[in-house]
């Protein structure tokens, strides 16, 4: 079974030479069609605000993805900026900056251990933004304190139609 994630976001073209792959390397394969939306807390820590995105942290360094469900839901909910994190950061969350450079904008949580988690409570406290997007696994704020109003994104996954 091969599932092919966020249709609604790529290209048909994308689409098909994931089609065309998967054939040619399981001619058998169910393949499934299916879409992750996005749920937001509260949208309005969102809009029209100055909105700091922390998301998944081994999506944006290892999955070298560039945004993640925290960017669909700033732009999606009318945030005014993304606010970039770089001139912010301390400790261990620069050290993935310097080694992950195209990160851009985002704030990444890599890891929940003593030190990154201080790290990044201490990089959000510093941030010059008018609220957090909460766009990771865990719900950080049952670990870290966040004093700017805060909201969190989650996504499930729906299938969409029928498997071929």
């Amino acid at each position: 079974v091969v599932v092919i994630n966020k249709i609604d976001s790529a290209s048909a073209e994308s689409i098909n030479t994931v089609r065309q792959n998967i054939r040619a390397v399981n001619p058998t394969a169910t393949v499934i069609d299916a879409v992750s939306p996005i749920f937001v807390e509260d949208p309005s820590v969102i809009t029209g605000k100055r909105v700091l995105c922390v998301e998944d942290g081994p999506t944006l360094t290892h999955g070298e993805m560039r945004f993640g469900s925290g960017t669909v839901a700033a732009q999606k909910f009318g945030a005014t900026e993304i606010v970039d994190p770089r001139p912010f950061v301390v400790g261990k969350v620069r050290e993935t900056f310097d080694k992950y450079h195209d990160i851009g904008k985002l704030l990444p949580a890599m890891g929940y251990g003593e030190e990154q988690t201080r790290d990044l409570e201490e990089t959000i406290k510093k941030c010059d933004c008018d609220s957090v997007v909460i766009a990771t696994p865990i719900d950080l704020r049952r670990i870290i304190k966040i004093a700017k109003p805060s909201t969190r994104v989650t996504y499930e996954l729906q299938e969409i139609g029928k498997p071929d």
